[in-house]
């Protein structure tokens, strides 16, 4: 699988501390290998449009698209819980 960055997601990675940006890209290596690596929970987040969620850390999650052989990354934002 390939990856996609979103404008939005690059902005919005720029926003959280250099220790986030390095396990997100820890954690996208994990997606590009396995859609249900343990530490990734994934799991749909909106059925209707297809979109799945991933975790970075506990109060983290990233937002993408799976289209083809490429994963389309949405955004990434606080966990509203």
């Amino acid at each position: 699988m390939k990856y996609i960055l979103h404008p939005r997601l690059s902005e919005n990675l720029e926003l959280f501390p250099p220790k986030i940006r390095t396990k997100f890209w820890r954690n996208l290596k994990f997606l590009l290998r396995n859609l249900r690596h343990p530490s990734l929970r994934t799991k749909k987040y909106d059925e209707s449009k297809g979109i799945w969620q991933a975790r970075v850390g506990k109060s983290i999650r990233f937002y993408f698209l799976i289209q083809g052989d490429a994963y389309i990354l949405l955004d990434i934002k606080k966990h509203p819980k």
